[in-house]
């Protein structure tokens, strides 16, 4: 099992391992790069730290992280991503390409040779927090009748990040979204109740058609889908834009409302909601403000999904993390008690993950999407897991975790209490005696 984790005492932890292995720093570790993880704490671990660590399928996670490094490798210019976390993940995916991962050993071997994992999290928090994701596999039309009658848009052409420029790809999922009015006036973007009353009808922006609003929901906040046309044949959507406004989860208006108990929330008890009060859906959605366009992949209707990384995803093996914080391609050993088996959290998930996409909601260094697969099984678990898990990054061993260790901060000192001697303490307040009545 793996120690828990203190915040206190682990940053007073790993401040002393830092100080201690100070002079023990050869003048060539000095030189090299530091780990910075803005407003994270890290404590080292050994192997045997991680819960199950032995156990796991290591050569499917080392085919997971393989498929990260075809991204990886032939990126000379990383832009934002560049870095030594970027680098280094570099020089082990060249080491990886022409490694023998023949059996689990020999998976897991690549993995203590060329990292060393460390516990993470938020400052001042014990743990981090997973939920799950799934591509939903809806029935939709190529042309508009009383059954399909819910449009599933592409992006307009007048959609204008940050509100000043165009982009014809690589649409960022946060951040402010304008639309030109007049010459000169850029204005924020229709939010959701306004596209679903119709505003953006007449500019040929459908891609299909669904039959339920509540499909479109699904497939916005899962970011891909695979849409099963009325032939059999199957198109493939994935995220291509969004309006701009903030994402704002349809599950809290239903709690604050009483509509759901919190302990039941999950997306099928949306799907029933909603079903069953049409109207007051309508109004519930149009709350969350923010609205997804798509555009169609040429993927088979067996293949993966492709993540924010450009790869197709793995099922139980690809997460999405915080790209502001992590760079696609680090693994992550994540534990947790999850409702896998059963709506109940029992199932003990103890597995490396490899973080490959990302979302408006994932937020934090130690925050996970666990991406589960394709159909109504797959959303099921997904849509029942809001938990929490102790996450444990894998970093390269060529970086410099000593040094980012010493500029750890630790806790504030508590402040002194000194009585003088014409000080005294406030006796407490004696209570009220009760007495019964006869």
């Amino acid at each position: 099992m793996a120690r828990a984790f203190r915040p206190a005492t682990s940053l007073i932890l790993l401040a002393s391992l830092a100080a201690g292995c100070a002079s023990a720093v050869t003048p060539a570790a000095a030189q090299e790069p530091a780990v910075k993880i803005p407003n994270s704490q890290l404590e080292p671990l050994a192997w045997s730290d991680l819960g199950g660590w032995a156990e796991d399928d290591h050569m499917s996670a080392f085919k997971t992280f393989m498929d990260s490094c075809k991204a990886i490798l032939p990126r000379t210019s990383p832009g934002r991503e560049a870095g030594p976390m970027f680098s280094a993940l570099q020089h082990i995916c060249r080491r990886a390409r022409s490694y023998v991962a023949s059996d689990n050993e020999k998976a897991r071997g690549f993995f203590e040779t060329n990292f060393r994992p460390a516990r993470i999290a938020t400052l001042g928090e014990a743990a981090g927090f997973l939920t799950g994701y799934y591509e939903p596999i809806v029935d939709g039309s190529p042309t508009w009748s009383q059954e399909y009658d819910v449009p599933l848009y592409r992006k307009p052409s007048n959609l204008i990040p940050g509100g000043r420029r165009r982009l014809t790809e690589g649409f960022p999922n946060k951040g402010p979204v304008g639309r030109r009015l007049g010459r000169k006036k850029i204005v924020p973007y229709y939010e959701r109740g306004e596209i679903e009353e119709g505003v953006l009808t007449g500019r040929n922006l459908e891609i299909c058609w669904l039959k339920d609003p509540i499909d479109l929901l699904f497939i916005q906040i899962q970011g891909s889908a695979r849409v099963r046309m009325p032939d059999g044949s199957i198109i493939r959507v994935n995220y291509a834009a969004h309006n701009g406004h903030p994402y704002s989860p349809v599950g809290r208006f239903l709690i604050e409302n009483g509509a759901i108990p919190r302990g039941e929330m999950s997306m099928d008890r949306i799907r029933k909601w909603m079903e069953e009060f049409p109207e007051e859906a309508k109004e519930i959605r149009a709350k969350n403000k923010s609205y997804v366009f798509f555009r169609e992949v040429p993927l088979s209707a067996t293949e993966e999904p492709k993540g924010a990384q450009g790869v197709s995803l793995t099922p139980g093996r690809s997460i999405a993390v915080d790209k502001a914080l992590h760079i696609y391609g680090t693994p992550f050993y994540i534990e947790a008690e999850l409702p896998i088996d059963s709506t109940q959290p029992t199932t003990k998930f103890r597995r490396l993950m490899v973080g490959q996409d990302t979302g408006s909601a994932i937020v934090g260094p130690a925050r996970a999407d666990l991406y589960f697969g394709a159909g109504q099984q797959a959303g099921q678990v997904a849509g029942r897991i809001r938990h929490p898990g102790r996450f444990a990054i894998l970093l390269p061993r060529e970086l410099n975790f000593a040094a980012a260790a010493r500029k750890v901060p630790l806790p504030p000192p508590r402040p002194e209490f000194i009585l003088t001697d014409s000080q005294t303490l406030p006796l407490p307040r004696p209570r009220p005696r009760i007495e019964a009545s006869r």
